[in-house]
């Protein structure tokens, strides 16, 4: 086996890996308030990540999504900000608290982060 299928059997590996997690993440996101704009965002990018497997996503399509979610996480930044400066790092992982919207905020910022390193994952995967 020569090391470009083994690169290429390794990238469809991590790729069906990204599609289950952020797949994943879409269906958790169904009992939140705003359960559908999550959901769609996250099942989106499990889409990206299942379809790159079979055939090359327009450069475009992945760059639009990669900014489209650099800016939506944009909007949660100061939120995130906010969290740094607490002393209870442990609340992210807790419930929402409607006193203290900063740990939403950071959820969502965090999970638009790593949603735009999937897509940005792709962009590395075509080139190849």
């Amino acid at each position: 086996m020569t090391n470009l299928v083994k690169l290429s059997k390794s990238k469809s590996i991590t790729n069906y890996i990204l599609f289950i997690v952020f797949l994943l993440f879409a269906i958790i996101q169904l009992n939140d308030p705003d359960g559908i704009l999550w959901f769609s965002i996250y099942f989106y990018v499990a889409l990206i990540c299942l379809i790159s497997n079979f055939k090359p996503i327009p450069k475009l399509i992945l760059l639009a999504t990669i900014i489209g979610l650099l800016i939506y996480s944009a909007f949660h930044f100061t939120l995130f900000v906010d969290y740094l400066h607490t002393e209870n790092k442990k609340e992210i992982f807790g419930e929402m608290i409607y006193e203290k919207p900063y740990l939403e905020g950071t959820r969502e910022f965090l999970g638009l982060l790593i949603a735009a390193f999937g897509v940005i994952y792709q962009t590395k995967k075509n080139n190849k």
